[in-house]
């Protein structure tokens, strides 16, 4: 499977666009990490900077590296939206709750 994980507060809780102080949640990103070491594909996919034009790559890139994620791909540029409308979504909390999809 090709997986697209958001970063901010899906794996790690962040304040507004205070990146630099995100926390990561450690059984989130291990969750993750057992999709990737399974085979799956995983991409990171933030709209960090999106509004703002600032480029947050190299911080963020450091952040998952940091925080042990495993990961093929780290994409910036995620639009901002207030709801996902997808036939093939799943909602983070769901995921990390219930556990499978």
């Amino acid at each position: 499977m090709i997986i697209y994980v958001d970063i901010d507060n899906t794996i790690c809780n962040t304040e507004g666009t205070d990146y630099k102080n995100a926390i990561p949640i450690k059984e989130r990103i291990e969750k993750i990490n057992g999709l990737f070491n399974r085979g799956d594909t995983i991409i990171y996919w933030t709209a960090r900077g999106t509004r703002s034009d600032e480029n947050w790559f190299l911080l963020t890139y450091e952040q998952l590296k940091m925080w042990g994620c495993l990961f093929n791909e780290l994409r910036m540029g995620k639009p901002v939206y207030d709801l996902f409308i997808d036939d093939k979504n799943v909602n983070s909390e769901t995921y990390f709750l219930n556990g499978s999809f």
